[in-house]
């Protein structure tokens, strides 16, 4: 597998820690509306689970999926949910499966289960679900699989793979703005993909380095941290209406930094276990720490981020062989609450 996440083997617990108000006749949509899933990637023998903490931090469910829908297996290795509509789709990329479920219920509706190899990110446009696939793995028996990745395109009345786009490189991660799909790859990659939904075609590649993973596009940039060994630690800047590139170097003293997310006009990024900001117009890196926070964890400190409604996020994987945490902060860096989460957290998705 290409990624190390894929290897770390532990035993995912399915257990209901609380949930008061599960029933409330006053939630004309589901109990999990308003709130926020964290995706637990769980290993290749037992599956991951779906956590769910409320937006006022006071009801949690440690396994939303199994409390709801009992015994059915949600897949190996959760990787990404996205939403459409009242639908949440969960990708389990060890499973090549998509469970779609109600999203304020999480009630299993359909799955979708042909089509799919090694799934990662997806998104939606008119009707349409996008998902990356990293299919074969490269091997010196198999060197095609640095350059078999392909996006599955999915109709999503039908929960069926209409066609794939062939990438003719690696893939991962996948964004959309204006019309157009973005996707980055930071192992084997060092381009930005840009696909036309419309023809289902890779219109262009932008090089932007080796390294380049998580994205956001806010007013018409497209903002990725690209971190590669060797190489300075970067944010690169890409204007989507030209595709010119400006970027923000980061000091030796920051090389290996992750996780960007954009709020409130400032960029967080992450380093080990330290969270940082910079303005958004900002043209040079801060190198103090909002805050840190402990973790023992080799693998999995920083394992999943994210900043919104004034607070910010961090999963930390621990040893990867039992239940994790997650973390709740203020954007002073006060810890608000804790929680023991599933196997691998590594993401946070907002339910609202």
């Amino acid at each position: 597998m290409k990624l190390t996440r894929l290897f770390l083997a532990a035993l995912s617990v399915s257990l209901l820690v609380s949930c008061s108000n599960d029933d409330d006749s006053n939630d004309p949509k589901g109990v999990y509306d308003d709130g926020i899933f964290i995706l637990n990637e769980g290993n290749f023998t037992d599956g991951g689970s779906v956590s769910f903490v409320s937006d006022d931090l006071n009801t949690f469910t440690k396994d939303v999926y199994s409390t709801v829908n009992g015994s059915d297996f949600i897949g190996k290795y959760l990787q990404n949910i996205f939403f459409d509509g009242d639908k949440a789709y969960i990708i389990a990329g060890g499973s090549n499966v998509i469970n779609v479920v109600n999203r304020y219920t999480f009630k299993l509706v359909a799955k979708i289960e042909t089509g799919l190899i090694t799934p990662r990110y997806g998104v939606v446009k008119d009707g349409k679900a996008y998902v990356t696939n990293a299919n074969t793995y490269w091997s010196k028996t198999n060197p095609a699989g640095n350059t078999d990745d392909f996006i599955a395109v999915i109709n999503l009345a039908t929960n069926k793979v209409e066609s794939t786009i062939a990438l003719n490189t690696t893939a991962n991660h996948i964004e959309i703005s204006n019309n157009k799909l973005y996707v980055t790859e930071p192992y084997n990659n060092d381009k930005l993909l840009v696909i036309n939904p419309a023809t289902n075609k890779l219109e262009t590649s932008v090089a932007i380095g080796l390294g380049a993973d998580t994205m956001e596009v806010k007013d018409g940039v497209l903002y990725t941290i690209r971190s590669s060994y060797g190489e300075r630690s970067e944010i690169v800047k890409v204007k989507l209406s030209d595709n010119s590139i400006s970027k923000i170097t980061f000091p030796e003293s920051l090389d290996g930094v992750r996780n960007l997310d954009i709020y409130n006009n400032k960029i967080y990024y992450t380093l080990e276990t330290a969270v940082y900001a910079i303005d958004y117009a900002a043209t040079s890196a801060s190198t103090t720490p909002i805050f840190q926070y402990n973790s023992t964890s080799q693998y999995g400190k920083m394992y999943g981020f994210a900043v919104k409604d004034d607070k910010i996020f961090i999963a930390d994987g621990g040893d990867f062989a039992s239940s994790s945490t997650a973390y709740i902060y203020n954007l002073s860096g006060s810890l608000i609450k804790e929680l023991t989460v599933g196997l691998g957290p590594n993401g946070f998705y907002f339910n609202d």
